[in-house]
């Protein structure tokens, strides 16, 4: 296994995932190298579709496989409704809801149509992306046949030092055989796509390294002596910022890729709010912006590094949600940011109600200013939360609808969160 690149790349494809910040190890790298530049490989990512969106933790993956496309690539997305119905164990310390037939049907639309944006599937193209559900050969598996032929390649010996399932142990928290079985599920859908799609190459992040090492293994072992059995896996780098904690989270919560969840303005803002010091690191990763480029971008510090996040933040917005919603969220940015009291291109919010108390408003679900409406009550008694640009700070406040003009209600509560309110 190499853990780094015993030598710079000779594919296109590894090149620009090494210059982009998409490569962290690789089973065996040369081979992988070499398969990459001697003609179209096909690769898969799998996601359990645990929730109707993806968010920006995915990114990595997702940008890595736009990547691997662009050079020539052919991408298949394995969305999880068999191994979903049991869970991944990897990196969680308890199990994971279990999903019904119809959640993954939901949950399976909604990704497509999202990794649509930065994927093509129908274009008539050799490399096209698909989209498979493991469900379609997993629910047909006879148990039995399944451990004679499948489960004799695993020891249990080896499986519990796999850093998942070794720590749930360690913790002397419980560890369902339901979950236990997953590397062997897993494992199977790279066989499966090896045999069915002629699929060499598989990755994702390093808490699947296990899991994916594993299935390079059992293609390995379960192919006839004598025909071809090459198979590679590689992950990528978690999202991280500077001081080491994953980013992708904010006061609100996950930075979904749903518009429906999180607003372009609000995705927008994610990227204009990141830490200096990770504003080159992001413009490599989630831009197109060439690499000397982004080496002026931020060639200097302090105030200069503004320009860099703006540019960060439009090209990101423009990646997910497209031109016109970028426009727009810089737009909004402006304004809502700026000394201009024309907040028209800023997210308008409705309220339910003829009025609403400023604490439940600032706490409302498509707000959320703060995380409880204790906190709100200390805020807004603290100046926190202005009104059309007047601090308000009393928490019993109505808003009504005599205070709302053609634009909505200014809101706005501390450096990052601006919203148009409307009763309705």
């Amino acid at each position: 296994m190499n853990a780094t690149p015993p030598q710079p790349p000779r594919s296109a494809a590894l090149q620009r995932m090494l210059e982009r910040g998409y490569f962290e190890q690789a089973s065996d790298f040369a081979a992988t190298d070499a398969a990459l530049d001697g003609g179209m490989v096909t690769f898969y990512v799998g996601y359990d579709p645990t929730a109707a969106s993806l968010h920006v933790g995915h990114l990595v993956q997702i940008m890595a496989m736009r990547t691997l496309q662009r050079a020539g690539h052919k991408p298949i997305i394995i969305v999880g409704g068999g191994t979903g119905m049991i869970g991944d164990p990897s990196g969680k310390m308890e199990a994971r809801k279990l999903l019904t037939s119809e959640d993954v049907a939901a949950n399976t639309a909604a990704i497509r149509e999202q990794l649509g944006r930065f994927l093509h599937f129908d274009a008539g193209k050799p490399n096209d992306a698909i989209m498979l559900d493991n469900a379609a050969w997993l629910l047909e598996l006879k148990y039995i046949e399944f451990l004679r032929d499948v489960g004799r390649h695993f020891t249990v010996n080896r499986m519990i030092a796999v850093k998942t399932y070794r720590d749930r142990l360690d913790a002397e928290i419980p560890l369902s055989f339901l979950e236990f079985n997953y590397q062997l599920l897993q494992s199977y859908d790279f066989l499966h796509l090896f045999r069915h799609h002629g699929c060499t190459l598989q990755f994702g992040g390093s808490d699947q390294w296990g899991n994916m090492v594993a299935g390079v293994e059992l293609i390995r072992r379960m192919t006839p002596e004598g025909q071809p059995n090459a198979a590679y896996c590689m992950t990528l780098p978690l999202l991280l910022n500077n001081d080491g904690r994953k980013m992708g989270k904010t006061e609100r919560g996950a930075v979904w890729l749903d518009p429906q969840r999180l607003s372009p303005f609000e995705y927008f803002q994610f990227w204009i709010g990141c830490d200096d010091r990770d504003v080159a690191k992001l413009l490599r990763t989630f831009t197109d912006v060439p690499v000397a480029e982004i080496e002026a971008l931020t060639a200097e510090g302090g105030a200069a590094l503004n320009a860099a996040k703006a540019r960060l933040a439009y090209e990101a917005t423009a990646l997910l949600h497209g031109l016109d919603h970028a426009v727009q969220a810089r737009q909004a940015s402006e304004q809502a940011f700026g000394s201009s009291d024309d907040w028209s291109a800023v997210p308008l919010v409705t309220v339910p109600g003829p009025e609403v108390r400023l604490v439940d408003l600032v706490t409302h679900p498509d707000i959320e200013a703060f995380k409880s409406k204790r906190e709100a009550r200390e805020r807004i008694a603290a100046g926190a939360v202005k009104l059309n640009g007047e601090p308000v700070t009393d928490p019993a406040h109505l808003v009504t609808a005599a205070q709302i003009g053609e634009q909505g209600l200014r809101l706005q509560s501390g450096k990052k969160c601006r919203f148009r309110i409307t009763l309705g």
